[in-house]
């Protein structure tokens, strides 16, 4: 296997580089930490406060609302997303907003809108399933292969009874 040789930097570039790092601002690793966080931490109280609500006047098991609360959120990130309000809170929650179920919906909805000019099909879908393409085709495999794992070392699951 070929080495790749170490490309020296001449002094203008080491000069750049000692400049751009004294210019850089620092960041607060631990306040975006915190805000991370905290506004994660929202969002899921939130789908939890969902779902509760359909438990409670709904009618539906806590098993069952689970999948209505999903829904909830989803089309909230999306509305909010659609508003341009979503990503102002992006911009200040940080990976806190992209990590829950509303983080996936966000950039699904923001790669449609963005997409919209080049048509329905081609602009809209093409465009939003190919962000969308890998986290779906992971989640798949990743079933499935849980699937195999339960059905051989779960007494009693082959089948799913």
């Amino acid at each position: 296997m070929a080495k790749k040789k170490n490309k020296k930097l001449t002094p203008t570039q080491q000069q750049y580089q000692r400049l751009a790092a004294d210019i850089e601002p620092k960041r607060p690793i631990a306040a975006n930490c915190l805000k991370a966080f905290l506004s994660g931490g929202i969002i899921c109280l939130l789908g939890e406060c969902i779902r509760q609500a359909f438990v409670h006047f709904g009618g539906f098991s806590d098993k069952d609302a689970a999948g209505p609360m999903v829904a909830v959120l989803v089309i909230a990130s999306v509305l909010l997303t659609s508003f341009g309000v979503y990503d102002k809170i992006a911009q200040w929650a940080g990976a806190g907003t992209a990590v829950p179920v509303t983080g996936f919906a966000n950039s699904m909805a923001s790669s449609a809108i963005e997409h919209r000019p080049e048509g329905l099909v081609l602009g809209v879908a093409a465009g939003m399933f190919q962000l969308a393409g890998s986290v779906i085709v992971f989640g798949t495999v990743a079933a499935f292969i849980i699937g195999i794992i339960y059905a051989i070392f779960v007494p009693g699951y082959a089948g799913g009874h």
